[in-house]
């Protein structure tokens, strides 16, 4: 048996210099932007840095009080 050479996977169609699968992408990306919840990923990123600078200082703490107190910040 021979087999095709066609892929199964649907092709991104060109619209000019950008493909209609980047495009929805971008569209999503301005959509989520605008939220007024912080993403779990930036969260995280703060509170890693909260974390740093407390045992920097030589501070007590908890990984949760860093990960609240990360919320608490980048809340609008």
């Amino acid at each position: 048996m021979e087999r095709s050479k066609s892929s199964s996977k649907p092709k991104a169609k060109s619209t000019g210099t950008k493909t209609v699968a980047a495009s929805r992408s971008v569209k999503s990306a301005k959509v989520s932007a605008g939220r007024s919840h912080p993403a779990e990923e930036e969260i995280r990123k703060k509170a890693q840095e909260l974390y740093n600078e407390r045992v920097f200082r030589g501070e007590h703490g908890s990984a949760e009080d860093d990960w609240l107190n990360a919320e608490r910040l980048l809340k609008p």
